[in-house]
């Protein structure tokens, strides 16, 4: 089996990755869809894997990502050369793509980008996912870095400790008195279970984990709302229309005011969150990693 991994071949598959179809990746390369093929094929060849899936659109396999994500590097790297050279067309904004969990992204990720150095021109693609799901942008080579809850690094990445969001079970006073026995002495945690409750999409658990932690129960009600945006699952339980799991960095305002109730104030919800990022010799990278890492310290608990 042959080592090298030649630059147009791996350029190639990603292109065909990035545009879903080799007859899109030959228009976007201006070669021919024959080319194209013959290219991975060779990759293929080289690598004695397969490396993309021949759906449509197009996916790379488990092996494929380590080229895709090979080949992104590859590609930020030449971009850095041809701007310390002074190569014409290299002038443009530094782009970084970042993943970053709704909640991350609704409280303290955004005033961390605005203490990045605005010298280094730096123009930020910010994907939204769960922090779950995060690595798996990385894996997938789609993302240069993420906010992820995994301490395990993806390889070719580094990880380093943000700290802890810290969630706590709140519903409006309206809707405890009506769903959770407020006011009559009865324990809301013990009536929870059946309790119509807000999530943020059909993938979110974190509320059925809470309930499962309770005696006897399975996890939350079959009466589900789905609200996809942080600041929206916020306003959704402090409208009443059910409970939920709420960053206590959000909660609080609303907690001094009345508007939410702390469900169980001895059964708060901590999150690790972690930073990880490809292993680039990258200043902009590295800029921002130092940046979020510094704010994090200020806004998480760590324990």
């Amino acid at each position: 089996m042959m080592t090298e991994l030649p630059f147009d071949q791996v350029r190639t598959l990603l292109s065909v990755v990035d545009e879903g179809t080799f007859d899109a990746a030959a228009g976007a390369l201006h070669v021919t869809p024959s080319a194209v093929s013959q290219r991975v094929k060779a990759l293929e060849q080289r690598t004695g894997r397969v490396l993309l899936t021949r759906t449509k659109p197009v996916r790379p396999t488990e092996s494929g990502e380590v080229v895709v994500r090979f080949a992104r590097q590859l590609a930020r790297l030449e971009l850095d050369a041809r701007a310390e050279l002074g190569m014409t067309g290299s002038g443009g904004p530094t782009r970084l793509s970042i993943a970053v969990n709704a909640d991350s992204l609704a409280t303290w990720f955004l005033p961390a980008l605005t203490r990045v150095p605005r010298e280094l021109g730096i123009c930020f693609e910010l994907r939204r996912e769960d922090e779950d799901h995060t690595a798996a942008l990385l894996r997938e080579g789609v993302v240069m870095a993420a906010v992820t809850s995994s301490p395990d690094p993806v390889p070719g990445c580094s990880v380093r400790a943000l700290g802890r969001m810290r969630y706590l079970p709140t519903a409006s006073p309206g809707f405890a008195e009506r769903w959770l026995g407020a006011g009559t002495g009865a324990d809301p945690l013990g009536l929870i279970a059946d309790a119509p409750v807000v999530v943020f999409d059909r993938n979110d658990d974190f509320q059925d984990d809470f309930v499962r932690g309770l005696p006897g129960a399975s996890g939350a009600s079959a009466l589900r709302n789905l609200v996809p945006t942080s600041e929206g699952f916020v306003a959704a339980v402090a409208a009443g229309v059910g409970w939920g799991m709420v960053p206590e960095v959000q909660a609080e305002p609303l907690l001094r005011t009345g508007q939410l109730i702390d469900l169980a104030p001895d059964r708060g919800v901590e999150v690790p969150l972690f930073w990880q990022q490809w292993k680039l010799d990258f200043p902009a990278l590295a800029a921002v990693a130092e940046t979020v890492a510094a704010v994090a310290a200020e806004t998480l608990t760590f324990r």
